[in-house]
């Protein structure tokens, strides 16, 4: 337990970094904020809570028409002015939890990287995966079982420079080299916005058994900087992407509770 003093004195940023029970305080405190969300909180209790550190966006648009045949049935794509978009997002999970138990040492931090798209179902927009890459065996065999979604083990590696991320993940035939650091001051995005469109979604979408499921989540909105990046290897993308720069965002921490799977439909 911290001291008194200390806990009274201290930013919640620099205690969620000490570890303890600090991180599942700030964690279970998400859920009191909530006139954010396009739909309420789901019924029952989240499964899980993990805080996000470090995160880049990293997004390029591209024609609907490349996208959409990746979707099963009833998902449809959702694009924003036209275009659909892809991201990649590198950043590192900490204080991973179920309900009711604190992180578990060496098991509760790793680093992780999506490639995602945005679909839509019975107005509620959310995200696909196209792959989920993390650095823990255990967390990549627990989310293929429970959420039945496309992780993979890779080799991977963050190194921290002042603000700055050093970022690498390889896997055979997915290789991302990058460095990242935030620009200017965290924002939360403005509804309507594209960045806003990007960012605030509150579920995610996979398929088993044939059936589409979707997983609730809940954050806070995003405290969203500009960013800056150069990428030096990225094969992660399941298309081409466009020779031109992506759109880059960055949050320096987000907590968030997810619950389990459900049919969406």
């Amino acid at each position: 337990m911290l001291p008194l003093r200390l806990a009274a004195g201290a930013s919640e940023a620099v205690l969620a970094r000490l570890g303890g029970v600090w991180p599942a305080v700030s964690q279970g405190r998400v859920v009191a904020e909530v006139a954010h969300r396009p739909w309420s909180l789901p019924a029952g209790s989240w499964l899980m809570a993990q805080t996000w550190e470090d995160l880049l966006f990293a997004h390029w648009p591209l024609p609907a028409g490349e996208l959409a045949s990746f979707l099963p049935a009833p998902l449809e794509l959702d694009t924003f002015d036209g275009s659909a978009w892809l991201g990649i997002t590198p950043f590192e999970v900490s204080g991973l939890r179920l309900r009711g138990t604190p992180p578990a040492p060496l098991l509760s931090r790793f680093p992780e990287l999506n490639v995602r798209t945005y679909a839509t179902l019975d107005g509620k927009p959310g995200i696909w995966f196209f792959s989920l890459d993390a650095g823990s065996v255990a967390a990549v065999a627990a989310a293929r079982r429970t959420y039945r979604l496309p992780y993979f083990r890779a080799a991977m590696r963050i190194r921290r420079d002042g603000g700055g991320i050093g970022y690498r993940s390889a896997r055979r035939g997915a290789h991302l080299e990058a460095a990242y650091a935030p620009v200017g001051e965290p924002r939360p995005p403005a509804a309507g916005t594209l960045e806003h469109w990007l960012t605030e979604r509150y579920c995610l979408y996979t398929v088993a058994d044939g059936r589409v499921l979707r997983g609730q989540i809940h954050h806070p909105p995003w405290p969203l900087q500009d960013a800056t990046a150069r990428v030096r290897i990225n094969t992660m993308a399941p298309v081409a992407l466009p020779e031109r720069e992506p759109l880059l965002h960055f949050a320096r921490r987000q907590d968030v509770v997810i619950w389990p799977p459900e049919p969406a439909a």
